[in-house]
C-alpha cells in the first residue's frame, strides 16, 4: 500500500501537470479567456486534489479487502478513472454553470468533454506513475504471517 508521502506526491503531480495541460486547451476549445479556464481549473484542482487522495486511499483499501492485492488490470484502471470523474462531475456541474453564466445543459456538455480529457489523462498518469513509482510488494512476515496482518 502507498504511504502518505507517496500519495501526496501523486496528487500534486497529477494536479499540476493536469492544470498546465487543461487551461490552455480548454480556452482554445471552448472559446473562453485563459484566465477563466485557469481559475476554473485551479479551483477544480484544489477540490480534486483532496478527492484524489481520499478516493485512491479508499479504492486501494477496497481492492485489498475484495481481491487481496493492489495490481490493477486495464479494466480496473478504466473503472477507477470513470468512478473518480463521476464524483467530480457531481460537484463541478452547478459551479461551472454559475461561474460562466451558462445553462446546466451547456455546463454538462462542457463537463463531459473535460471529464473525457481527465479520464484519459488519469488513466495514463496513474499507469505511468505506477511504473515510475511501483507499489511496494506485500511480502510475508518471517514468522509466517502476511504483511496485511
Amino acid at each position: 500500500m502507498r504511504n502518505t508521502r507517496d500519495r501526496i506526491r501523486h496528487a500534486i503531480g497529477f494536479e499540476v501537470i493536469g492544470l498546465l495541460a487543461f487551461a490552455p486547451l480548454a480556452s482554445l476549445v471552448f472559446g473562453y479567456e485563459l484566465h477563466q479556464m485557469g481559475l476554473i481549473g485551479a479551483v477544480a484542482s484544489l477540490i480534486a486534489a483532496g478527492w484524489n487522495y481520499l478516493y485512491n486511499l479508499l479504492f486501494d483499501k477496497a481492492m485489498l479487502r475484495f481481491t487481496g492485492q493492489l495490481r490493477k488490470s486495464v479494466l480496473v484502471r478504466v473503472l477507477h478513472a470513470i468512478l473518480f470523474e463521476l464524483g467530480l462531475l457531481i460537484v463541478f456541474l452547478p459551479s461551472v454553470a454559475w461561474y460562466l453564466d451558462i445553462s446546466l445543459v451547456d455546463a454538462l456538455i462542457m463537463d463531459i468533454a473535460v471529464a473525457g480529457f481527465y479520464m484519459v489523462y488519469a488513466l495514463v498518469y496513474n499507469w505511468l506513475y505506477d511504473i515510475v513509482f511501483p507499489v511496494p510488494s506485500l511480502k510475508a512476515k518471517p514468522e509466517g504471517g502476511t504483511a496485511l496482518g
